[in-house]
């Protein structure tokens, strides 16, 4: 393909518009040539940074669909729920889905749009970021070298950090599974399928416990309100909502978590939208149901074990691992990698990260992503994608088994896990 891949947008929010982003300024050509996102200000806002012809803006994606194809590549990046309709629909338009996770949130729906995708014979990509980092294919370099010989055992931390969990998973529009999905799917589905593709082996069986310690109306404070701007005893809460907030209108280079809040960034915009909307409320008076933290032991084949842990309760940081095997075992942060060969000493690789959010890139991780599925597409050649539709779904039914195991207290057998599984109650 020699013009520029061109790319559809459906969902203008912060992860669509980081794709497009990310599009834009890649190591091959390619162009955003068209937006599908109903609220307006994102939509208009999309389209002015991409010099998108109004014919090519769209208020939904079901005004995309009616259209002749208008683009090689769909970025679906709408809320969690809204997933499969328009990818299924693009894909039986010829269009290559770069698909934001979860794929969908449930088993069934997940089955059904990757037949979709290999019917329509389109490339099919769940953005699992965390695969594509400079960090994670150095690491990923290194245990496929033999240097640490077999990987027996791997411990994985996720450390979501106590005002980004308040933000997303509290106040947010993750907190609630009903609207969205449970918190192991919408967040750690990226480390079940990293720890997938460092050990590389098929699971069998996983287990897990977890829950809501903290954000419920029993651990209120005495004398808090209800909402932080009128609370007496704020300054001394770690989730009050001006102490994460406020200072960021001082940093205008950043863009999230602030731009999910308000569009006004002025000290009395947000303020304004502290006071009024629901990103002010306080953590213990919210209508949040999902866990925040959770363990998941995994077996994969020949006996190789993997433990996972999600807290809120922690810095936001790069993910934590610990790799252990018959050779040789490693330590790392996200940043640095120290190999220890039980025969030639200690070795500290520097990656030279990034940042470990998604308002910095994801350490390299969303770039990453787009420049490779941008490369499949111009080149045809799927490869470039460090993961297929349907690999995505074995990782999303290892997420699901894990959920399972929590709420019913058993140990799942992922060999007997059905396609088409019902939705894990609510």
């Amino acid at each position: 393909m020699s013009r520029p891949v061109t790319i559809a947008i459906v969902g203008a929010g912060s992860r669509g518009s980081t794709y497009a982003a990310c599009a834009a300024r890649g190591r091959h050509p390619a162009r955003v040539v068209a937006v599908a996102e109903p609220r307006q200000q994102a939509r208009n806002e999309l389209a002015r940074e991409h010099d998108i012809p109004a014919e090519s803006v769209f208020h939904d994606w079901r005004e995309l669909v009616t259209r002749p194809k208008v683009a090689d590549i769909a970025v679906i990046a709408t809320q969690d729920r809204a997933h499969v309709e328009p990818a299924i629909e693009l894909a039986r338009r010829g269009y290559h889905l770069l698909l934001e996770k979860p794929m969908a949130t449930t088993e069934a729906d997940a089955v059904r749009l990757v037949r979709a995708a290999e019917e329509a014979g389109v490339m099919l990509a769940v953005c699992h970021v965390l695969r594509y980092t400079p960090y994670s294919r150095a690491l990923k370099d290194i245990v496929d070298s033999g240097r640490i010989g077999d990987v027996v055992s791997v411990e994985h931390l996720e450390p979501v950090g106590w005002w980004h969990h308040a933000h997303s998973y509290v106040r947010g529009n993750w907190r609630r599974e009903d609207e969205s999905t449970f918190m192991l799917m919408a967040k750690s589905c990226h480390d079940l399928d990293w720890l997938a593709f460092i050990i590389g082996r098929p699971a069998v069986r996983v287990s897990s416990f977890g829950g809501l310690y903290e954000f419920r109306p029993e651990r209120k404070p005495a004398g808090a309100a209800d909402r932080c701007v009128e609370c007496e005893v704020e300054a001394s809460c770690p989730y009050s909502a001006l102490r994460i907030y406020l200072p960021l209108v001082k940093q205008p280079e950043r863009t999230w978590p602030l731009s999910v809040i308000t569009d006004d960034r002025s000290e009395a915009g947000v303020w304004a939208a502290l006071r009024d909307g629901p990103y002010g409320r306080c953590v213990y008076a919210c209508d949040n149901d999902v866990v925040d933290h959770q363990v998941v032991d995994i077996e994969y084949t020949d006996g190789v074990t993997a433990s996972f842990t999600m807290t809120a309760f922690a810095p936001v940081s790069h993910r934590k691992t610990r790799i252990f095997g018959t050779r040789g075992s490693i330590e790392g942060d996200g940043e640095r990698i120290t190999l220890h060969d039980f025969l030639n000493g200690t070795e500290v690789v520097d990656t030279q990260a990034g940042g470990a959010t998604a308002d910095d890139g994801h350490g390299g991780g969303d770039q990453g992503i787009v420049d490779a599925f941008v490369a499949a597409v111009a080149s045809g050649d799927s490869t470039k994608i460090l993961t297929s539709g349907r690999g995505s779904l074995e990782t999303h039914r290892l997420v699901w088994a894990a959920e399972r195991s929590r709420r019913t207290g058993t140990v799942v057998q992922l060999t007997e896990a059905p396609a088409t599984a019902p939705e894990v109650a609510g």
